[in-house]
C-alpha cells in the first residue's frame, strides 16, 4: 500500500516551493483531508485513479488545521503543513488533537525566522516573507521532515542534525527531492 504520509509530505514540499509535480502509484482516497487542505492553500490539483498532479500558487493561503483520527486530518502531517505555512499569507492555525508534545519542531523553525507560537494544543503561525537557513536539530521523524521542507524554502543553507529520524521514515527522500530540482544531501 502506498505511504499516504510520504505522498502528502512530497506534495507539501512542492507546494511550499511554488512548484509542480505529478505523483503516481498512490491512492488519492487515502489523502482526502490532505488534498482538501492543499486546495484551501490555493494549490490546483488534478486527481486521477492512481495519481495526483499539483500546481502551487505563487503564495499559499493561510488555513486552519485540526488533527483527527483517520479519516480526518493526520497528526503525522501537521508538522509538515505548519512548516509549509510559515511563508503563507496571513495567520494560520494548527490544532493538535491526537498527541501531546507534538510541537517540538517549532523552536527549530523559529531559528530560521518562522513566526510561530504554541499555546497548549494550538500553534499559531504568522506568515513571513522569508525564512533563512540555519543549523537545526530533528527531534523526531515528522518534525525532521518539517525541517527539510523549511530548508527547501529558506534563503541560504540549512544543516539538519539527527537526520537518522528522517531517513528512518522516508526512503530515498534526498534522491526524490533531487529529481525535482532540490539541492539536498541527507546522511546519518
Amino acid at each position: 500500500m502506498p505511504d499516504r504520509i510520504e505522498a502528502g509530505t512530497l506534495l507539501c514540499m512542492v507546494a511550499a516551493t511554488g512548484g509542480k509535480v505529478h505523483l503516481t502509484k498512490l491512492t488519492p482516497e487515502h489523502l482526502t483531508p490532505i488534498l482538501h487542505k492543499l486546495e484551501e492553500c490555493g494549490c490546483v490539483l488534478d486527481i486521477r485513479k492512481n495519481s495526483i498532479k499539483l500546481e502551487a500558487p505563487k503564495k499559499l493561503n493561510n488555513i486552519e488545521i485540526k488533527t483527527m483520527p483517520y479519516p480526518g486530518f493526520p497528526t503525522d502531517m501537521q508538522s509538515v503543513f505548519a512548516s509549509m505555512l510559515t511563508t503563507a499569507k496571513g495567520t494560520s492555525i494548527v490544532i493538535e488533537n491526537i498527541f501531546e508534545n507534538r510541537y517540538r519542531y517549532v523552536s527549530e523553525l523559529r531559528k530560521m525566522g518562522a513566526k510561530m507560537t504554541v499555546e497548549g494544543k494550538i500553534c499559531i503561525i504568522k506568515g513571513t516573507r522569508k525564512i533563512y537557513g540555519a543549523d537545526v536539530v530533528a527531534e523526531d521523524l515528522r518534525g525532521g521532515a518539517s525541517l527539510v521542507l523549511a530548508g527547501l524554502t529558506a534563503k541560504g543553507k540549512t544543516a539538519i542534525s539527527n537526520a537518522k529520524y528522517i531517513l528512518r521514515g522516508y526512503e530515498d527522500l534526498d534522491k526524490k527531492l533531487s529529481s525535482l530540482g532540490a539541492k539536498i544531501n541527507l546522511k546519518d
